[in-house]
């Protein structure tokens, strides 16, 4: 899945493209009066060949909107046009979620492991730490060699030093040993809990 949308990623950011640096130059070169400085003999559907050309003149915009079928045709392509982007984005989003691992089970095929279940246990763990707060946990990386991102928020008594040490050879080493890897890296942010002075009497 991953493949085939980066695949998808590149063939759209690549026909964007295409198609933005076409128009971009075709505009450009009607908008600068070039054709007539260069003496230039264009095909007569050239577009924008002189600097007062539109881009769609007014009886190609108001040909078809007498017809019955136009407004709703237009309407659907710009409904599926808009789903497309919005999926896209959406895809934007997950990209970086890492959804299986690759588990080496000793028969040479693996196995697979939910990526979820092992970031929920990951983080209960994680939050069971003393002066841990909060725990956020995600999976990144590839289903062979999976990365850890983690932002901790600590509690005002916590020793970042000692979370740390204990998140590494605890939580984390039961989570490598689990999965069967032999490296878990992991990029752990620290935060502080803000809470309220205490009044002393």
């Amino acid at each position: 899945m991953r493949r085939v949308r980066r695949t998808i990623n590149r063939v759209l950011v690549g026909l964007t493209g295409v198609v933005l640096l076409g128009t971009g130059a075709l505009a450009l070169f009607g908008g600068l009066g070039l054709p007539a400085k260069w003496h230039l003999r264009l095909p007569a559907h050239w577009p924008w060949s002189r600097p007062d050309d539109v881009l769609l003149p007014a009886h190609r915009r108001t040909h078809w909107t007498g017809q019955g079928w136009f407004w709703p045709l237009v309407i659907l392509v710009l409904a599926v046009f808009v789903l497309l982007v919005l999926w896209w984005l959406l895809a934007q989003f997950r990209r970086h979620r890492l959804d299986e691992i690759l588990v080496d089970s000793g028969d040479g095929e693996g196995a697979l492991l939910r990526g979820r279940a092992l970031k929920d246990v990951l983080a209960a763990e994680t939050e069971a730490l003393d002066g841990v707060d909060r725990a956020g946990v995600l999976l990144t990386g590839r289903r062979s060699t999976p990365r850890i991102r983690a932002v901790l928020a600590l509690a005002p008594h916590a020793d970042p030093g000692t979370v740390v040490r204990r998140l590494s050879d605890e939580a984390l080493d039961r989570a490598r040993r689990s999965a069967g890897l032999d490296h878990l890296p992991a990029d752990v942010r620290l935060r502080a809990v803000k809470h309220r002075p205490e009044r002393v009497s």
